[in-house]
């Protein structure tokens, strides 16, 4: 795999080879370092610290990771939903999803771009939905919204190696336009596979109140009288953008949640039903098992494994 990182507003974006054992990365990270330092003072030994990790295990980044595959396949985990990408596929995994490489990386070509959630305008964020995991991961684009990405990919590519050509704050607002181009055809591909962000104004409302409030309440009742809108309302428009109701819509941003962090922290299983509102951890691995047929550390344990 070949990655492209923008770390920032104030970084640069660079090409390493990933496979076959993350040999480059050093260099990555020594040349991303000298320009970041130019910019910026920050300390590069806490962002070394924190990202040079095994591909191969699980992992919640805090930013955004774009990948493309250009010949071979990979096998792609993203928030325990496994994505299986062939030539021409692409995957936008969001901050805070859980993302882990499951076959290896000598077996593909392609390119992730990697970069912060604020780098893009924030018009841009908005347009493409950028702050919010889409419910379908894979994209596979026809023939003519594959020649469209890979045309302003190139661009993206061929602008990083001009770096001399123009001055360095024009040659990074130049990059955040191509970036954005990017990812506004994404989500438009996106919405057009019929995985965007659906629904009325209600269960938009309905999907921001349970995004922020999902570890306080389960129950619709509170949702429906925080929005003033009815319970039966609050199911129908939720029925009518993801195919489940409004319960069920609640539950799942619970799960998901407890997924995480049982797989990305070293929290207890009673520490976790706690975090998430859950009044004892009798009730969130009742709760857990219902859902996924394992009790929270039996699924910490499975997903921790190695992959085969």
């Amino acid at each position: 795999m070949t990655v492209t990182t923008e770390l920032d507003a104030f970084s640069r974006v660079q090409m390493a080879r990933l496979a076959p054992l993350y040999a480059e990365l050093d260099e990555l990270v020594a040349r991303l370092a000298e320009r970041t330092a130019q910019l910026s003072g920050d300390s590069w030994d806490a962002f070394a610290a924190s990202h040079i990790i095994d591909p191969y295990s699980p992992s919640r980044a805090a930013f955004h990771e774009v990948l493309t595959v250009r010949t071979g396949s990979l096998r792609y985990s993203l928030d325990f939903t496994e994505h299986q990408l062939h030539e021409g596929h692409w995957l936008w995994a969001r901050p805070r999803q859980i993302h882990q490489y499951r076959s290896d990386l000598t077996a593909a070509e392609g390119v992730v771009i990697l970069f912060q959630p604020g780098f893009l305008g924030a018009a841009t964020a908005q347009a493409a939905d950028a702050d919010r995991p889409p419910p379908r991961g894979l994209l596979v684009p026809d023939f003519a919204a594959h020649d469209r990405l890979q045309r302003v990919l190139a661009l993206l590519e061929s602008e990083y190696r001009e770096l001399a050509g123009l001055p360095l704050d024009v040659h990074i607002q130049v990059l955040g336009h191509l970036l954005a181009t990017l990812v506004l055809h994404l989500a438009h591909l996106q919405g057009s596979q019929g995985g965007g962000q659906l629904g009325n104004d209600v269960f938009r409302r309905f999907r921001d109140a349970v995004e922020r409030d999902y570890a306080r309440s389960h129950r619709v009742e509170d949702y429906a009288r925080e929005l003033r809108y009815s319970a039966r309302t609050l199911t129908r428009a939720t029925r009518a953008a993801t195919g489940s109701g409004a319960k069920r819509f609640i539950d799942d941003r619970v799960l998901l949640e407890a997924k995480r962090l049982l797989v990305h922290t070293d929290l207890s299983a009673a520490a976790i039903g706690e975090r998430l509102g859950f009044p004892g951890s009798t009730v969130f691995t009742k709760f857990f098992r219902q859902r996924v047929g394992r009790t929270p550390t039996a699924f910490r344990a499975s997903e921790l494994g190695t992959w085969t």
